[in-house]
């Protein structure tokens, strides 16, 4: 795919969007933190729904350690893995308080460092957070980077760092967003929403999908006003 085709891509997806941004609920860096950690293997509404009664009671590093391991436990049951989760994010919260005064940091090693926090997981707190051009890949962006061509690779590391390269300047900052929600609501994993999709005609996908593809009354109940 060439420059020219990225770019327009790009210029659709910001057309469509303009402003793009996550789908957790977060008011802080740190409350942000923890969302992302949270989501691993699970839905953005699913943490949502944690957080909601999480954050109104402790939603500072401090505040989750007076919780405790089996505290935190009784307000994140709901989410997958959360016996590990909550084990990390209580060591997490000592590491800030430690290291950090309690703030969430803006530099990748020291985020890292964090127990529970990935690159993919460093990549969103310093692009949604503070601002980074950074491009974190999940399930999603990886799909959409290979399936449209914009950034294909074998590996969530290729292709970061092919999107890195590839992505116009102009549209670096909103890029992850652009991808995971187009990832998630029209270019999905079993079948891609193509006859809804703004990017149709530059995507290389060789097997797209068509109207007559869709279950039967789908059509119909499209086209009602």
């Amino acid at each position: 795919m060439n420059q020219t085709k990225r770019s327009e891509i790009f210029r659709r997806l910001r057309a469509e969007n303009p402003h793009p941004t996550t789908e957790l609920d977060y008011r802080t860096p740190f409350e942000l933190l923890i969302a992302v950690i949270l989501s691993a293997q699970a839905t953005d509404k699913g943490v949502n729904k944690a957080t909601a009664r999480l954050f109104p009671v402790a939603n500072t590093p401090q505040q989750i350690l007076d919780l405790g391991p089996e505290g935190l436990k009784g307000y994140i049951k709901t989410i997958g893995l959360f016996n590990s989760k909550a084990e990390n994010i209580i060591k997490t919260c000592g590491l800030l308080l430690e290291h950090h005064g309690g703030q969430v940091p803006q530099e990748r090693a020291a985020l890292e460092a964090l127990a529970g926090v990935g690159r993919k997981t460093a990549n969103v707190v310093l692009n949604t957070a503070f601002g980074h051009p950074t491009i974190a890949v999940d399930t999603h962006i990886f799909r959409v980077s290979n399936r449209t061509g914009i950034a294909p690779g074998k590996t969530v590391l290729e292709v970061e760092r092919k999107l890195e390269k590839m992505v116009p300047p102009e549209f670096k900052q909103e890029a992850h967003h652009w991808l995971i929600l187009h990832g998630r609501y029209i270019c999905v994993a079993r079948k891609p929403k193509c006859p809804a999709c703004v990017i149709e005609d530059l995507c290389e996908y060789k097997r797209k999908t068509t109207d007559e593809d869709e279950p039967r009354g789908t059509q119909k109940a499209r086209s009602r006003p």
